[in-house]
């Protein structure tokens, strides 16, 4: 079998390095990207920015006593549209297997490759040389046997850098690796292996998959695959998207009273999505991760679309009040939306604290 060879690129920064372009005069300056609100989230923060603790989803009010004198800049989705459009342009350059993960990331495929680049760290050099000539912008790349190593790779020299996994470096590479680079790994899961002795991904291959399903549930499986540098998925062009989602693991475990607070956070965020898309949603889905790894979630259908952070916030209050007692603790929550109407819609028509009418849920 034919050794895969997959790049994930990353652009740096990507909303603040738009900016920055468009505004050089900004330059070395921290620059945060968010409406400027105290009760705004933000949406991307500058290298400069992040060196004060500032990052994406950080609440406009702590951000602002990290670093009182952060510029800000109000999102231009259409902007990076276009950015992001002439990116993807660039990808197809050098294969058609692309899986676009966001506006500034995707995944590529390139075992097929049939150019003149004998290796696939020369075609992410290319690709990564492309996008600096034609926007001005910097991207890093992973470039691995698989997409789980590819992603961890293109974080690793970041920014405008790129990193090679080849399959005789996987088990050494993954022998010190830190627990908390597996994606998904949060602080609260990282804290419980560590409580369990497990603080690199060297350890966690020493666990019996038994064991890792006991902790974790489902996801054991998965853990179990990735501490040995294994992932099957494939790269997908052209999937059709059936769900936008984004979670928060908590720092401390909360009930449900508590958790509600991060109800705005998580709706600004796939409000956000969405219209990067382009997309509406009908159906709204909560999820919750007890203490102990159990999943609970609850979702509701509606007669007319929602894609305002109001309407979201309201619809993720109701299902959160039909979730059990407020005894229980959770770890994680999560909101996603799926059944989508591309159709573009026009909300001018639409006030701001409106709710659509319910129709199913389950």
């Amino acid at each position: 079998m034919q050794q895969r060879k997959i790049i994930h690129v990353d652009m740096d920064a990507f909303y603040a390095s738009v900016e920055l372009h468009d505004r050089p005069e900004l330059r070395g300056q921290p620059v945060v990207v968010a409406w400027d609100s105290i009760r705004s989230v933000i949406c991307a923060a500058s290298y400069e920015a992040r060196r004060y603790g500032l990052h994406s989803a950080m609440s406009v009010a702590k951000a602002r006593r990290l670093c009182p004198h952060a510029v800000y800049i109000p999102p231009n989705f259409e902007r990076y549209r276009a950015v992001s459009r002439q990116v993807h342009a660039i990808f197809a350059r050098y294969t058609h297997t692309i899986e676009p993960v966001s506006l500034d990331e995707a995944y590529l495929d390139v075992s097929n490759y049939q150019g003149p680049l004998p290796y696939a760290r020369d075609i992410a050099r290319a690709i990564r040389t492309d996008i600096f000539t034609e926007t001005g912008l910097t991207a890093s790349a992973g470039i691995a046997p698989n997409k789980f190593l590819a992603k961890i790779a293109s974080d690793w020299r970041k920014p405008n850098g790129q990193f090679v996994i080849a399959p005789a470096q996987i088990t050494a590479f993954l022998q010190s690796l830190p627990i908390g680079k597996i994606p998904g790994v949060g602080k609260v899961t990282q804290q419980k292996m560590h409580r369990l002795g497990w603080h690199t991904v060297g350890d966690l291959a020493k666990i019996d998959r038994r064991i890792l399903i006991q902790h974790f549930g489902r996801w054991g499986y998965r853990l179990y695959e990735f501490a040995r540098g294994r992932d099957n998925r494939i790269v997908q062009s052209n999937a059709v998207r059936q769900q936008i989602s984004n979670e928060i693991t908590l720092e401390q475990d909360e009930n449900r009273i508590e958790i509600r607070r991060h109800l705005p956070t998580l709706a600004l965020t796939l409000m956000q999505q969405m219209q990067r898309r382009q997309l509406t949603g009908y159906c709204l889905t909560l999820k919750l991760k007890t203490n102990d790894f159990h999943i609970h979630t609850r979702s509701q259908t509606f007669s007319s679309p929602l894609y305002t952070q109001a309407a979201l916030i309201q619809a993720g209050q109701q299902l959160l009040s039909r979730m059990p007692s407020d005894q229980i603790y959770y770890r994680l929550i999560g909101l996603g939306i799926s059944q989508f109407d591309s159709r573009s819609h026009q909300p001018e028509l639409w006030s701001e604290d409106e709710m659509a009418y319910p129709v199913t849920s389950d």
